[in-house]
């Protein structure tokens, strides 16, 4: 029962979309109201009308990455899992570069010797035709 002093708010949801976008400070408020002693999940589920997994789900991410993993609402990758990523982007970029140096130098070879006339035009012949 609401006093006078109180205000109760009443949300009403029109149009054709069938989910409420929750910004990352709402969530993180919504999720503080659970760690309130006394307070429960199921409560404050109801109290917004959301389903407790995604109150769960919230709490998870904000416990692991705070706000900014409520935010993008994705998972949160640990630092170690994320330096180890990074340096294995290092090596493959490495890897990429001399690679494109590989070929480069061959064009060139291919280039010099196509114009002394040492490589022909012709498709090479296969490993059988030499037996």
């Amino acid at each position: 029962m609401t006093s006078i002093n109180e205000v109760e708010y009443i949300e009403v949801i029109s149009g054709s979309q069938r989910r409420r976008r929750w910004t990352a400070v709402e969530k993180a408020r919504i999720v503080q109201e659970t760690l309130q002693p006394g307070m429960n999940v199921s409560y404050i589920a109801r109290k917004y009308e959301l389903s407790a997994s995604l109150i769960f789900t919230w709490r998870r991410r904000m416990k692991e990455g705070g706000i900014q993993a409520i935010q993008a609402d994705d998972e949160v990758v640990a630092a170690s899992e994320l330096k180890k990523l990074k340096v294995h982007i290092r090596e493959l970029e490495r890897m990429l570069g001399k690679k494109t140096m590989e070929v480069e130098i061959l064009g060139e070879a291919v280039k010099v010797g196509r114009e002394k006339k040492l490589i022909s035009r012709t498709p090479l012949l296969e490993m059988d035709d030499f037996e």
